[in-house]
């Protein structure tokens, strides 16, 4: 603009017009380069949530769409219920019988379960989670079409039907669905579920972990094996962090990717397992199984965690809840004596809400295993 202003008004028309001719490019490549806008951390999380932006948040064009709207009326009615008859009983059981949780909870074959690890555990500063879903990434909503975040919406609704209603991922779908192409990763899937659990995200970093687990931030999502997620929670003081990384925790895997070692750096903390295929009965899993045993405070788990045997009595209160009815058809060879045993006893306490492949209240149980002092 100021090259123009500064040209004599002497100068032929021509001479103005070829300067403009030479400018008005230079002027569209800037255009180009100029980085996209972005929203929020925090109001990308809430829109995929259905939950209302910030003020003059430039997302806050896009909750106009019927879409959205729609979007944001059945997860409204789905947290409802959800809340009902789920995770408000869940918060219940935490608050009378997690009487010294641990600053740090481990939650292996989580993928992206945010909801029920702060549900179980909402006093933790720092989540660790973990699964063989990849990250993705944090979906750039302004740089979509109406079409594509719709179909996008539509997708992640899909992603946490079955989580909504049975309490667990299935392998299969997760497979597919975290593959789909406008909102790709867990990413997502955990941004609705911190949202819709009352947390700002505040910062997302993506990484890849180095020598002795060191976490090492990366440039983009697609160098990324793991993500930390800083967020808060209103009227509480201070910022926590979620960690997931998309990491094989077999055997053969751990001695490959630096993932025990991170969690040893964070030390001890309480463990939370569910609807764990019962990998960890495998001799494949030893080491991630250990790890646990050795690195716990508290583990809350269903039968498809730690087999029973692997909690000596001298060192461990094993509290029952619920009702052992043995494994689903599935994995019916994982049925364990001792469990039996354990859950006949007099001191075994009653489960007023469904968890894990047996997911009907009535039918679930739990082991809340406690650490004796030494």
């Amino acid at each position: 603009m100021r090259i123009i202003t500064n040209i004599s008004l002497g100068r032929s028309l021509g001479a103005t017009l070829a300067l403009a001719l030479v400018v008005a490019p230079l002027a569209t490549a800037n255009a180009k380069a100029a980085p996209m806008a972005r929203a929020s951390h925090a109001d990308t999380a809430r829109f995929l949530a259905g939950l209302p932006v910030s003020d003059r948040s430039p997302l806050e064009a896009a909750t106009k769409n019927r879409t959205w709207r729609n979007h944001a009326a059945r997860l409204d009615s789905a947290w409802k219920s959800l809340d009902r008859r789920q995770l408000s009983k869940i918060r219940g059981w935490s608050a009378a019988n997690l009487t010294d949780p641990q600053p740090t909870l481990f939650y292996m074959f989580s993928g992206p379960d945010y909801l029920y690890a702060n549900s179980f555990f909402p006093k933790a500063t720092t989540y660790v989670l973990a699964g063989l879903e990849p990250v993705g990434r944090e979906p750039n909503l302004l740089d979509m079409s109406d079409g594509r975040r719709a179909s996008g919406l539509l997708a992640l609704q899909s992603s946490i039907n079955t989580v909504i209603n049975l309490s667990f991922f299935r392998t299969k779908e997760m497979r597919v669905k975290f593959r789909q192409q406008a909102f790709p990763g867990i990413l997502p899937v955990l941004y609705t579920f911190m949202a819709r659990s009352g947390k700002t995200i505040e910062a997302l970093d993506y990484l890849s972990l180095g020598p002795n687990g060191i976490p090492l931030s990366v440039a983009s999502d697609r160098e990324a094996t793991g993500v930390k997620i800083t967020f808060s929670s209103p009227g509480e003081s201070g910022q926590r962090t979620l960690y997931y990384f998309s990491t094989d925790i077999s055997n053969g895997g751990l001695r490959k990717s630096n993932f025990l070692e991170f969690c040893r750096s964070l030390g001890k903390g309480d463990s939370f397992i569910k609807s764990a295929s019962y990998l960890l009965h495998s001799g494949q899993f030893s080491d991630i199984r250990s790890f646990l045993l050795n690195n716990s405070r508290q583990i809350v788990q269903d039968d498809s965690g730690i087999p029973i045997v692997h909690f000596a009595a001298d060192e461990w209160n094993r509290l029952p809840f619920g009702n052992y009815n043995g494994p689903i058809r599935l994995f019916a060879g994982q049925y364990q004596r001792g469990m039996r045993d354990l859950f006949r006893q007099k001191t075994r306490k009653p489960l007023n809400f469904g968890i894990g492949y047996r997911w009907r209240p009535g039918d679930s149980n739990l082991l809340l295993a406690v650490r004796k002092e030494s």
